[in-house]
């Protein structure tokens, strides 16, 4: 099971099996990260970093931040930004570490960078809600979550910010009739049980 699981994530990465020939360096390292060795997966990857081969790198960047080592990863994905600052994945990346810090500007800052590039990319629009809500925006979280539900309009997250929008504000009819709309789509919500029976 763990091989096939592995085999789906390098399929799902975008990775071909036959780009592997005459290495076997990004296949030891998701079989390092399989068996929890975070450490060993990314120093597997060291000959290929050497090389600036941007896969490996972001591959390093996120094995960092999965380790902890928040500062490192930002600035391992900051190198990706420089040498291609058209990454989407490499700004989506640093986002990681930045909301591991609650570092909410920089969240902000990198979630409009590919929104630029991507007005509807989801995981962005996403991470930018979460810094509005760190940074207590209840008024812009309300605005971006209305607008955001109207183009993912089954999509339980941007409902659930929506209804704290609201209820942050202290309008409760508003809160709870969102909540409802989130159980209506996931009636085991226990964030959206909990305001609709409290209230």
């Amino acid at each position: 099971m763990r091989c096939r699981n592995l085999f789906v994530g390098i399929v799902l990465s975008g990775l071909s099996v036959t780009s592997f020939a005459g290495t076997n360096v990004f296949v030891d390292s998701y079989k390092a990260q399989a068996n929890g060795n975070l450490k060993k997966a990314a120093d597997i990857l060291s000959p290929m970093i050497s090389k600036n081969n941007e896969y490996a790198l972001m591959r390093y960047a996120y094995l960092q931040y999965l380790q902890g080592q928040y500062n490192e990863s930002i600035e391992s994905y900051k190198r990706l930004i420089q040498s291609n600052p058209k990454s989407i994945d490499a700004k989506l990346g640093i986002t990681l570490p930045y909301l591991a810090q609650k570092r909410w500007r920089q969240v902000k800052q990198y979630s409009l960078e590919v929104l630029k590039l991507s007005h509807w990319n989801y995981v962005a629009h996403v991470r930018l809600m979460i810094a509005e809500e760190g940074m207590k925006n209840w008024e812009t979280l309300q605005s971006h979550a209305s607008q955001l539900s109207k183009v993912y309009p089954t999509d339980v997250a941007t409902l659930v910010y929506l209804a704290r929008a609201y209820a942050w504000q202290g309008n409760k009819d508003s809160a709870k009739s969102i909540y409802r709309k989130v159980l209506n789509r996931s009636p085991a919500h226990i964030e959206a049980n909990y305001y609709v029976n409290a209230n």
